[in-house]
């Protein structure tokens, strides 16, 4: 068993050429990287791996960036610059085979630099908050550092760690980095919201993302029943659901009675209802975004968002054109999972325009835009100006379905688009 040490003797034991793990979400654990990052002048051809992390991380002065590589496999506003530059890149990957990545050795992990609850009286720490692809590469590190918080809930799940699979750990005692979107939401989100309840049936399982639409859609549920969460992520708007009793997971197939999450992010609010809570389960990602365990719920409706949508529907939600913004993440995973459950629905739910007024459905993607969501696998879009089903719609029914949603200064550009590519219809289809 690792022995408890200063930040700097922790990561002291690192060695040049390694690729080092950094643990994700509001579990980043900044004292370790922090000191990492301090040793840059001692480290030569450094690699971070990382899902999304929260918090400052100084990837700009110099000589980290002649030292450490950050090889993204899902971007932050944290590494943007980074990954978009010159020391940095982007793995494509969906969420669920990330844990494969490090399984098969194909991205093997050195180190994995870790932010734990404190042990139990058998020595078991928790992951916490972000379970997601973090059990992944415990397992599969030769050697792990632990920063051991008391204030990262201990979660039940898949999230045990011992003691004794440390090879060092830092104590420290900090607050972990939180987000709050309620005072983000506004009519906007809140017509989107209403749209994407008018969808969910009673009974149903959500999976949603986080950001304002995420929970402007449960702040429209409190009329529903017996809903239920198997979702990737779990944020604040499912305190309230859940104290009222709308979200028991009294019907799923899969782990009823619990909320199944692989990671949390929200405030200290969502954190302390966390917290030794068994109505939650946090399990790695490989299984919670299976799409078969995913469509073995009844009724699965999947929220997830986009950057922009073409007018036959391909759908680019992680990059600007050539800029990497985000990435797949686990959109794939419940679009397709969703489609296939028993009465599930695929829902893209997204603002008509961006912040400065351009149209998000646009006649083609920009150059360089990735489509994380085919055509194929889109059934319903939703805008705050109403509902597209385009499941089963030809490229010009779609086209006329998403124009009708999209920001009224728009729809005759669209318009204009659609006849240019399709031209005129001289026999209309039957249904």
């Amino acid at each position: 068993m690792g022995k408890s040490a200063t930040a700097a003797e922790a990561v002291s034991s690192i060695t040049s050429g390694q690729r080092i793990f950094v643990h994700g979400g509001a579990a980043t654990p900044h004292q370790l990287v922090d000191a990492l990052l301090a040793r840059a002048s001692d480290l030569r051809a450094m690699e971070l791996v990382s899902i999304s992390t929260l918090g400052a991380i100084d990837l700009a002065r110099p000589a980290v960036q002649e030292t450490f590589f950050m090889n993204s496999l899902f971007v932050s506003d944290n590494v943007r610059e980074v990954v978009n530059g010159g020391n940095g890149d982007y793995v494509p990957v969906f969420l669920s085979e990330i844990p494969r990545l490090f399984d098969r050795k194909v991205l093997p992990i050195d180190v994995a630099l870790v932010h734990l609850s404190m042990p139990d009286q058998h020595g078991f720490c928790s992951l916490g908050v972000s379970v997601d692809v973090a059990r992944a590469a415990v397992r599969n590190a030769r050697m792990v550092i632990g920063q051991i918080n008391p204030r990262m809930p201990r979660t039940h799940g898949e999230g045990q760690v011992h003691i004794s699979r440390l090879a060092a750990y830092v104590e420290v005692d900090a607050p972990l980095p939180e987000v709050d979107y309620a005072g983000r939401i506004g009519d906007r989100e809140r017509r989107i919201g209403a749209h994407c309840a008018g969808l969910i049936e009673d009974g149903a399982t959500l999976q949603l993302g986080i950001g304002a639409i995420p929970d402007a859609v449960l702040g429209c549920l409190h009329g529903h029943k017996d809903l239920g969460v198997h979702t990737e992520m779990c944020s604040n708007g499912i305190i309230d659901l859940m104290e009222r009793g709308v979200i028991n997971n009294r019907l799923k197939k899969k782990h009823p009675g619990r909320v199944v999450t692989t990671f949390a992010i929200g405030t200290r609010k969502l954190y302390d209802h966390i917290d030794d809570n068994p109505e939650f389960a946090f399990l790695d990602a490989q299984y919670v975004n299976d799409g078969h365990v995913i469509r073995s719920n009844p009724k699965v409706a999947a929220i997830n968002s986009a950057i922009e949508i073409d007018l036959t529907g391909q759908v680019c939600s992680d990059s600007i054109g050539t800029l990497q913004y985000s990435g797949v993440g686990g959109q794939m995973d419940f679009m397709r999972g969703a489609a296939l459950s028993e009465g599930g629905k695929p829902i893209i739910a997204m603002a008509s325009t961006t912040r400065d007024g351009a149209s998000k459905i646009v006649p083609y993607l920009r150059p360089g835009a990735g489509v994380v969501t085919t055509r194929a696998h889109v059934h319903y879009v939703i805008t705050e100006h109403g509902v597209a089903y385009i499941y089963g719609r030809d490229l010009r029914q779609r086209a006329e379905a998403l124009t009708a949603i999209a920001h009224p200064e728009h729809r005759e550009a669209l318009a204009r688009a659609t006849f240019e590519r399709f031209g005129a219809r001289t026999i209309v289809p039957t249904g």
